[in-house]
């Protein structure tokens, strides 16, 4: 891993730690570890391992993909709702195609006027049920 990419992995742990309003006793505590462990890898001297990383997103709300920085949208897959949302039948493949979607971070407008962020939310709400019910409806067509 780049130095580069430790300080980007770093960066984003630091930022959403100060964006939930924990401080890095909160995150060393919550994770069993070290505070000394948490203000490594957030400036960059040492990368989190996998399992950390993964511990990492669950207590910050993001995606351990945000984490080390092959997405640049912290939100995490069930944005709009609990993972309970995800239907069951939902494939690795729908689960991503559903990411893309969300990742989408075009401004969203009514009338030419961007809209209210919690506007947005209901928004990718209606999306996102959407979204599910045509992956259920092209998963039950027969294939020619």
């Amino acid at each position: 891993m780049s130095v580069t990419n430790k300080e980007l992995v770093g960066s984003r742990i630091k930022e959403l730690r100060l964006k939930q309003g924990l401080s890095q006793d909160d995150v060393a505590h919550a994770l069993d570890m070290k505070r000394a462990n948490v203000a490594n890898y957030e400036a960059g001297r040492t990368t989190p391992p996998s399992d950390i990383i993964g511990r990492l997103a669950d207590l910050l709300h993001t995606s351990s993909d945000y984490l080390l920085g092959r997405i640049d949208n912290s939100m995490p897959l069930s944005l709009t709702s609990s993972s309970d949302s995800i239907p069951g039948w939902a494939t690795w493949k729908d689960k991503k195609d559903f990411r893309q979607l969300l990742e989408e971070d075009s401004e969203i407008m009514f009338d030419g006027v961007p809209i209210e962020e919690e506007d947005r939310e209901r928004v990718l709400q209606v999306l996102e049920a959407l979204f599910w019910d045509a992956k259920k409806r092209n998963k039950r067509k027969p294939r020619s």
